[in-house]
């Protein structure tokens, strides 16, 4: 669809919190031989090493060699470890600095022989003065052979950043108001949302303040919400008088050693005040002190194969706490940073026991919370859309279930999950499944507009999340790499990160029955060769981990069979992509999409498996009026034809298209109708009509 989410990708500033200072010449070599040992002798029978000789620790677990480095100041390191490892196994070893680990068993490979050497290398931040660098052994194994260690503290730059350098959100970059610094200031966008994003290297972790220089021109406050590494907090910025008047507001906050996010994110609709700079400043040294043991654990739900968690917040010296774990025994099965955790992909009428700890910016953890146990539901057996229909195939062009039968599938679409998160928790899921009746939850994954690109781990198990949270309700899950912006499907890399995501997601879950793979959401501006082109190298990666599962491919011009940039489906008919059971993708917005657009859908549909994975009642834009007499002529087509549909979308977003009411998430109530908006409450009831399964 054509939302009006604009991302601009600029640079990102590099700060630390120290002044400059100038690059060491060379490392400092610090000679194994010299280091304090333990269960280990130093020896020289193996040639290439430096110095006079190495050290061959015992073959057990526990041994290490511990190094003293001076740091000519605070700041992050580059360590070197030199070794050879002539066997054919790793042999691991745990890496800590001062007494915090860094690198937890850390892989050193077998070199091919005691006297070919290898270098490792890992950062990791110091103190200025003394700091103790330990190479533990963390299998029975014992370490490889270490030569020497190299350290080197990188220099540190200024501590200014430029809101124009930063990524931004909904805004633009202007000039024309004087008395800002840099070379503009960034103007948010009127929406909530808008946003500026920060990248602050800091080189030891501590507490800071946090300047924002900005404008307000208004008479209005236009409060906004800081986040720092996730932790937010909402602070005033009150009307300055004129819009070049300029004014600061100070936030403190911890930060860690290394890469630190802030973001400055509008919270009402006025959006952000003109924002010129972030400075930063230190205010205190290193954090030591743990944060308060989480209290009152507790399970708030249950399904067959998973347990809700929550807790009360635990507290602070530092004012943040930057995440909480969720352990069975000592494996840490949950890292969030909200008080509420759901561990999935348990065994149905299973008990477990977990307990809680929280962790602040500079990484102290607080000590285990009281155990809480639960058990999970019995299993599931009969009744839901994967019962009823197994492994789905394309057989002609109509979706068939593992028997053979036509059929068609209804549901709904989260928005993106890089926003509306938090719409889609244990509550509103079992809604969806149990109230909705839903066959199917489209999982959509942007790709850059705060998306994917920001953290391609979290992304990727916030997906796996999901996945295992339909696969337990009994609905299909559609995997959608949501790219929109840019639209030729190749730009930014995104055929490779694509790769990387997909293969990823089939291998872990291709012994399931209810994944399909959209493996592009809204190509646009690019020609039909090119969409085909990409098809045929990303669907070949899928089908090698996971052969079975049905793939969706985008069309042209935003899905529209190339409608909205003056083509149809003939393109499509007449060199359709060279891959089996694969289904194209419809998206339309019936305020927006009329006549046209639906005699398109219609012919394809006789030629073509067809698969509409994203509509709305309202505008292209996912607001405006509803136009529900154009919605249900959809609706008509696609019982007729059997064409499967999903809904955009099940969030609380403010725009008309959102299912539910601004606030709903993520208390709800999302069951029965007292949350819906309009198009929510129509939606509900086509999706909740009985299925032809």
């Amino acid at each position: 669809m054509h939302r009006s989410t604009r991302l601009i990708t600029l640079a990102a500033v590099c700060l630390a919190l120290l002044p400059a200072l100038p690059a060491e010449a060379a490392p400092t070599r610090l000679e194994a031989e010299n280091a304090t040992i333990s269960q280990g002798a130093v020896e020289s029978n193996h040639a290439g090493f430096s110095g006079t000789g190495f050290v061959n620790g015992d073959n057990v677990a526990g041994p290490y060699v511990e190094w003293t480095f001076n740091a000519p100041a605070a700041g992050t390191a580059t360590l070197a470890l030199r070794y050879a490892n002539g066997t054919t196994a790793n042999r691991p070893s745990d890496i800590s600095v001062n007494g915090a680990l860094i690198a937890d068993d850390r892989a050193f490979n077998p070199t091919g022989a005691w006297s070919t050497w290898a270098t490792a290398t890992l950062t990791a931040p110091v103190v200025a003065g003394a700091n103790t660098i330990r190479a533990t052994a963390s299998a029975t194994g014992g370490n490889p052979n270490w030569d020497y260690l190299d350290a080197e503290v990188a220099a540190t730059p200024g501590n200014d950043h430029q809101a124009e350098d930063a990524t931004i959100t909904q805004g633009v970059v202007e000039s024309n108001h004087a008395g800002f610094t840099g070379t503009g200031f960034v103007n948010y966008d009127n929406v909530t949302g808008s946003a500026v994003e920060f990248t602050v290297n800091a080189a030891a972790a501590g507490n800071a303040t946090l300047t924002f220089r900005y404008a307000n021109g208004t008479t209005v406050n236009r409060p906004m919400s800081i986040s720092v590494n996730g932790s937010a907090q909402t602070k005033d910025f009150p009307g300055t008088g004129a819009w070049s008047t300029w004014q600061e507001v100070q936030v403190n906050a911890a930060l860690n050693a290394g890469a630190n996010t802030v973001k400055a994110s509008s919270t009402t609709a006025n959006g952000g005040p003109n924002l010129d700079r972030l400075s930063v400043g230190v205010t205190g040294p290193p954090d030591t002190e743990k944060p308060t043991v989480p209290g009152n654990p507790r399970s708030t739900g249950t399904t067959s194969s998973s347990i809700s968690l929550a807790w009360n917040a635990a507290t602070d010296n530092s004012g943040t706490i930057k995440d909480y774990r969720v352990r069975e025994g000592d494996t840490v099965v949950a890292t969030v940073t909200g008080t509420t955790a759901t561990v999935t992909g348990l065994a149905g009428s299973s008990t477990h026991t977990y307990t809680v700890t929280a962790r602040d910016p500079s990484d102290n953890e607080s000590d285990r919370s009281a155990a809480v146990t639960a058990t999970t539901q019995p299993p599931t057996s009969g009744g839901t859309p994967v019962d009823a229909n197994g492994q789905l195939r394309v057989c002609g062009i109509k979706l068939c279930n593992e028997n053979g039968k036509q059929i068609q599938l209804r549901g709904m679409s989260s928005h993106g999950i890089q926003w509306h998160y938090d719409c889609l928790n244990t509550a509103s899921l079992n809604a969806l499944a149990d109230d909705w009746k839903s066959d199917v939850l489209r999982i959509s994954m942007y790709i850059q507009e705060g998306g994917y690109d920001t953290n391609p781990r979290a992304f990727t198990d916030r997906v796996h999340n999901l996945i295992e949270q339909a696969t337990s309700r009994g609905m299909y899950a559609i995997v959608d790499w949501h790219m929109l912006n840019p639209g030729d499907p190749f730009a930014q890399n995104n055929l490779n990160k694509a790769k990387t995501f997909f293969t990823e997601i089939a291998q872990r879950h291709n012994n399931k029955k209810n994944l399909l793979y959209e493996v592009m959401n809204e190509p646009s501006g690019v020609a039909w060769s090119r969409i085909r082109d990409y098809a045929q190298q990303i669907i070949p990666v899928i089908r090698a981990n996971d052969p079975e599962s049905t793939i969706l491919v985008g069309t042209r011009a935003w899905s529209s069979l190339g409608v909205s940039e003056s083509s149809d489906e003939s393109e499509i008919v007449n060199n359709p992509v060279n891959a089996t059971n694969i289904m194209y993708t419809f998206h339309f917005y019936a305020a927006s999409h009329g006549t046209n657009y639906l005699n398109t859908l219609s012919r394809a549909a006789d030629r073509l498996p067809m698969f509409v994975t994203e509509f709305g009642t309202q505008t292209s834009s996912g607001g405006g009026g509803n136009n529900f007499s154009r919605s249900q002529q959809y609706i008509d087509l696609m019982a007729q034809k059997k064409i499967s549909w999903v809904n955009w979308n099940f969030s609380d977003d403010p725009l008309s298209g959102a299912a539910f009411t601004e606030g709903t998430c993520p208390g709800g109530p999302f069951t029965g109708t007292s949350r819906l908006k309009e198009a929510g409450r129509w939606i509900r009831d086509q999706v909740r009509l009985p299925d032809d399964f």
